[in-house]
This record gives C-alpha cells, sequence and structure tokens, in this order.
C-alpha cells in the first residue's frame, strides 16, 4: 500500500504548480519589494504621525496618549481659524487663476503658429525654475524700497505712493497668490496642451460641417476631450498647493497678523515650539479634506470611464 501510494504525491504537486501559478508567484515576487517599499517609507510614517497627533508628544519625550485634546485646543485658537480660510482661498483661487491662464495658453500654443516651439519652451520657465529661487525673486520684486513692482508703478505714473506688498494685510495673501500663480501655471499649460493634442482633428471637422461655431466647439469637442486631464490635474494642484510651504514661507512667513498663515506653515511653528503632537494634529487636520478631494475626483474619472 505505502508503495503505490508514494508515486501519486509527485503528480500532485505537479498539477497544483501549473505554469500560471508559477507566472503568479513570479509576478509577487517582483513586486514585493515595491511593497516593502511602500510599507517602510510611506505608510509607517503616516500611520505614525496620526499616532502622534493624539498624543502629547515634544521633543526630548514620548509623551501621552491625549485623544482628541490636541485637535480640541487648534479648534479653539484664532490661528487655526485663520489657517482654515487661508488655505482654502489660496487653493481655490490659485487653481481658478492657474486652469484660467494654463487653459488659454495651451489653446493658443496648440495652433498653427511661428515659433510655438520656442513660446512652449519659455512658458515652462517658472515651472523648471528652483520654487526656493523663484519665490525669492518674488520676495525682491515686492520689496517696497527698490522692488520692481513699486518701482514699475511710481515711476510710470500708475500710482505714485510706495506699497508694503507683504507688509500688509490688504496686499498679502494677493501677493503670494500672485507668485503661486506665475510658479504653477506651466504644469496646467503643459498637462492641457498634452490633452488637447491627442484630440482626432477628424472631430474639429465634422463639427465645422455641422455648422458649430468656435464655442460649441470647444464645449462639445474641447472640454470632453480634456475633462479628465482637468480632473487630475485640480487634484494634483490642489494637493500641492495645500501642502506647499516654501512660498508662504519665504514670502511672508505666513504674516502680517496671520493673514497668509496656511496648514504648513503652522505646522512648522508646532515644530519650532518642539511640541510635536500639536504640530502632527496640524496636519491631520488636513487629511479629511484632502480625502474627500481625492474621493471626489476618483469618482469624476470613473464615471467618465463608466
Amino acid at each position: 500500500m505505502s508503495s503505490s501510494a508514494e508515486p501519486q504525491a509527485a503528480p500532485r504537486a505537479g498539477r497544483w504548480l501549473t505554469a500560471s501559478r508559477r507566472m503568479h508567484l513570479f509576478a509577487y515576487a517582483l513586486v514585493l519589494p515595491a511593497i516593502a517599499l511602500i510599507l517602510g517609507l510611506v505608510a509607517y510614517p503616516f500611520l505614525y504621525a496620526i499616532y502622534v497627533a493624539f498624543t502629547d508628544r515634544m521633543v526630548g519625550s514620548a509623551g501621552n496618549w491625549v485623544g482628541f485634546a490636541n485637535f480640541r485646543y487648534l479648534a479653539g485658537t484664532a490661528v487655526f481659524s485663520s489657517a482654515i480660510w487661508n488655505t482654502v482661498v489660496l487653493v481655490v483661487v490659485t487653481d481658478i487663476l492657474k486652469l484660467l491662464i494654463g487653459l488659454g495658453l495651451a489653446l493658443l500654443v496648440n495652433q498653427h503658429l511661428p515659433g510655438r516651439g520656442l513660446f512652449r519652451a519659455f512658458l515652462m520657465l517658472p515651472w523648471a525654475m528652483p520654487a526656493f529661487v523663484a519665490f525669492l525673486t518674488w520676495r525682491v520684486l515686492y520689496q517696497p524700497i527698490g522692488g520692481g513692482l513699486n518701482l514699475i508703478l511710481t515711476q510710470t505714473g500708475i500710482y505714485p505712493h510706495v506699497i508694503d506688498w507683504l507688509g500688509k494685510r490688504e496686499t498679502a495673501m494677493p501677493s503670494v497668490i500672485l507668485a503661486s500663480v506665475w510658479r504653477g501655471f506651466p504644469f496646467w499649460f503643459i498637462s492641457i496642451l498634452a490633452a488637447l493634442q491627442s484630440i482626432p482633428k477628424d472631430l474639429y471637422e465634422a463639427a465645422r460641417v455641422d455648422g458649430a461655431n468656435a464655442w460649441q466647439r470647444f464645449w462639445m469637442v474641447t472640454f470632453p476631450g480634456i475633462r479628465q486631464v482637468l480632473i487630475v490635474t485640480t487634484l494634483l494642484s490642489s494637493i500641492w498647493t495645500a501642502n506647499a510651504f516654501e512660498h508662504v514661507w519665504l514670502l511672508t512667513q505666513g504674516g502680517p497678523s496671520d493673514a497668509t498663515m496656511v496648514f504648513p506653515v503652522l505646522a512648522y511653528f508646532g515644530m519650532q515650539t518642539q511640541r510635536i503632537g500639536e504640530a502632527a494634529a496640524v496636519s491631520v487636520a488636513m487629511l479629511p479634506v484632502l480625502a474627500i478631494l481625492v474621493i471626489i475626483a476618483t469618482s469624476m474619472l470613473q464615471k467618465d470611464e463608466d
């Protein structure tokens, strides 16, 4: 009996480890290092930051679990309310302006114009420039004494008085928005331009034959062709703008009087005061809003695919 049972074990093992399953195991083996890297460099720091937000941890101290105490404290401060409002205003206004500028320039460059390749490369310079250099340059332009903007306004007679662009509450946020739009519109421009160039020209010819005017061709042909790119670009730009630190810090450091205070700068101030738990709570407070943006964008993309 034992001798007759032994030869049957090998065929069973062979039938289980088929060529298809071997390919699946090989694929899992290739993906495993990437999964380990994601878990170690993304998932662990992300989850640990959430845990720290619920503690009173400080520099040199492990801290204790305090639940929602950090969030209740932040909700009662005026600077946190200012950070919420300023972050929303910064993200919404800059995204709208970058959309309008990027879309307009993409539609222009998509036409058969002489020298459009050079013009396209020129428009990418703000995005290619390091953010540190770009915003320091804008800080010099905004200086009340010797700044480029004030020199243009005063010497041309447009406005005879010197404006402290970054030192007044009325002009600080618009100044940050202007610099952020200048730095970020090339990303919208190149993304929309790539989507425009993927739209078949036959659709425009068919629309012209049907008597559609320029606005109708844009709404019925161009917009559906770039809709998904606009959704993804809006999502990425909103996340980048909400998490960006250098544009506000290099220009205003959140001032004057919290007029430009945003979440990343507020979290940085929490780190400076060595209150790690409160700083982490500021960062974690952004997660629900960003998660909602991701869910909305994903559902819209899924709807388009369906």
